[in-house]
């Protein structure tokens, strides 16, 4: 290996610590990778890392035929990445796809200090930077131990280093790994039980929403689409929505009043992003579930973007893995505000019966308003009602319920106009007047 022979800084070494936070990112394009795929996803990552605060010197993409087992990419690529980034005074090398643990260690090794982490290590910092929610800080814990776990060795490799080949020394450095992995595996479960209980609050919750029978819909899309901003626009809601991956980790959800006089529950969910990783995926089931329980899902694809049609593959593709596939889809073309003609006629070529929209300019979003009436009234009925006062809890109930378009009472009880959902049309139909 003929990588530049700088003895490695020492940890504490200030220079080492400024390096540490300076970055080469490197792209690969393999043979069914076009030049523009591999851009995307480097600028995606540049995004990503820039989230964190890292300054990042430069980024290359490293065409390869096939992945080495030892570094990802072959030893003269390797070779030359590390001189770059010793040429950029960077200690830190982050790849686009994913690394091994061992991968990382040979990087480590190999090229006499210089850290290696991929893209999913980045996600998982940024999420851990998000989290506010405690069900969030235990998803995203979660998946921080079960990327810890196998990368343990790589921590403890300065052992290697120090024993020597003493049989003593190399079983008290392979007794303490394994303290550290116990520590970690009884981390995971203890987390694994608070996320639990944690998520059983939140499907009685759901369940209270549901004992107001109002239709759901849940938005969803890649992140940084406009998700949150759309669940502004609609609800006045305050939700943060800023020009960044992941703004926002945590659902939230808004009762929404149609101009029909109709109610429905909206549903923020966490933003979609391609090479998701996989433990984020699991970690976060809890919350995506509010995608699989909803009636309808908002599907916001950002116009703007030159790579929306891999955004929405993605977004569709995880909704698929847990279990939302089947769901009712309204698609929206969102931040047509910045989109020429072309690219609108374009985009709708793609998704038929999409609803071009801007939540910063407002348009769109009556037509929008529209399409979210009509599916919420597919099987609501509109009644005539007469409630007596001594029935004052099926009134209570009305008005939990149903969306109320007038009422007046008299000495003998309330008349109400009121659309009610399907599920309390049987109940109430004893009440019914004619006009």
């Amino acid at each position: 290996m003929s990588v530049e022979a700088t003895p490695p800084l020492n940890p504490f070494d200030a220079e080492y610590i400024a390096r540490s936070n300076r970055a080469i990112l490197v792209g690969l394009q393999r043979p069914e990778d076009t030049a523009e795929e591999a851009q995307a996803l480097l600028n995606e990552l540049h995004e990503l890392v820039s989230n964190l605060g890292v300054e990042i010197r430069d980024a290359v993409i490293a065409k390869i035929r096939e992945e080495s087992p030892r570094h990802l990419v072959g030893s003269g690529k390797m070779e030359e990445i590390a001189a770059l980034a010793r040429s950029r005074e960077c200690g830190l090398i982050i790849f686009d796809d994913a690394l091994s643990p061992a991968q990382q260690r040979n990087w480590e090794k190999d090229s006499l200090g210089l850290r290696a982490i991929d893209r999913q290590e980045i996600i998982l910092d940024i999420f851990v930077s998000r989290a506010k929610t405690k069900e969030a800080v235990l998803q995203v814990e979660l998946a921080k131990l079960q990327q810890q776990l196998p990368r343990l060795k790589r921590l403890w490799s300065h052992l290697d280093r120090q024993r020597g080949g003493g049989a003593m020394q190399r079983d008290a450095g392979e007794t303490q790994m394994e303290m550290d992995q116990r520590k970690i595996r009884d981390k995971i479960a203890k987390v694994r039980r608070d996320l639990a209980a944690v998520v059983a609050q939140r499907a009685t919750q759901r369940k209270q929403r549901h004992r107001v029978p109002l239709p759901t819909f849940s938005i969803v899309g890649y992140t940084n689409a406009g998700k949150s901003s759309l669940l502004n626009r609609l609800t006045g809601a305050s939700v943060l929505a800023e020009d960044k991956l992941f703004a926002t980790l945590d659902p939230t959800t808004r009762r929404l009043k149609l101009p029909s006089g109709r109610a429905l529950l909206l549903t923020d969910t966490v933003g979609f992003v391609r090479r998701l990783p996989h433990q984020l995926v699991e970690a976060f089931k809890a919350t995506l579930e509010e995608a699989v329980q909803a009636d309808f899902l908002i599907h916001v694809v950002d116009l703007s973007s030159p790579e929306r049609v891999k955004h929405a593959q993605t977004t569709l593709k995880v909704l698929l893995d847990i279990g939302a596939g089947e769901r009712p889809i309204i698609t929206i073309l969102n931040k047509a505000d910045l989109a020429d003609e072309a690219t609108r006629a374009e985009a709708l070529a793609a998704h038929p019966g999409a609803i071009l929209i801007s939540t910063l300019t407002g348009e769109g979003i009556p037509r929008l308003l529209q399409v979210l009436d009509d599916c919420a009234s597919e099987n609501d009925l509109k009644l005539t009602l007469f409630i007596p006062h001594d029935q004052y809890s099926q009134l209570s109930k009305l008005y939990a319920s149903a969306s109320i378009l007038s009422a007046k009472a008299d000495e003998s009880g309330t008349r109400i106009v009121a659309i009610i959902p399907e599920r309390l049309q049987a109940s109430f139909l004893p009440w019914s007047i004619k006009n």
